[in-house]
């Protein structure tokens, strides 16, 4: 896994839950409004953390820590993320995953294994302004994958919540748009933080 960052404690990421926080490097998609666009754009990443560092900080903080959260950038870019998670679990950590949901076979295969505790993924903009939320081109733009990982979130009952910005640009009339795709699911408006 190329990681990008680690934040050692966290009361805020994993909801009732005291965790420490992996970033992962490299996403698939360009979100004009990102926060963490060091994670994103491959020219700005900084030297990967070593896994064995991540591992051996880990190790001191059993008993400390609930969980372990990942994060990115897109993890599930990543195709060494299951043996990662395995691995975070060896030591008794529960996991959350944030995730922008692209890859549902991802999330569905984690979920199977009985591998992920949480889930969070953002609803970015309402379907028809999501290309444009996501920096791609709308016309190579599907938002399928994206509808079948909020399904999958929903039929398996993992513990998940679903997260919106309040990114510049997304209208007061976006917001109900927003909120029916929302339904169904725990949901929690952020608010816009200016990119590093």
């Amino acid at each position: 896994m190329r990681i990008g960052g680690y934040v050692p404690c966290s009361l805020s990421d994993f909801p009732g839950r005291i965790a420490a926080v992996v970033f992962t490097q490299g996403c698939n998609w360009r979100c004009p409004w990102c926060h963490n666009t060091a994670l994103v754009y491959p020219e700005q990443f900084t030297p990967p953390i070593p896994e064995a560092d991540i591992f051996a900080r880990l190790a001191t903080r059993r008993g400390k820590l609930d969980g372990v959260v990942i994060s990115g950038g897109e993890p599930t870019l990543h195709p060494d993320l299951p043996d990662f998670i395995r691995r975070i679990r060896a030591l008794g950590f529960q996991v959350k995953l944030d995730t922008n949901g692209s890859r549902p076979g991802v999330i569905r295969s984690l979920i199977a294994e009985g591998l992920l505790d949480f889930v969070a993924t953002d609803i970015k903009a309402p379907w028809p302004r999501y290309a444009e939320a996501a920096g791609l081109p709308a016309p190579a733009f599907d938002t399928d994958a994206l509808r079948e990982t909020l399904a999958l979130l929903r039929e398996t009952g993992i513990e998940h919540q679903l997260r919106t910005t309040r990114w510049p640009g997304l209208g007061e009339a976006d917001e109900p748009l927003i909120e029916a795709i929302a339904a169904g699911s725990p949901h929690v408006w952020q608010e816009y933080r200016e990119p590093t």
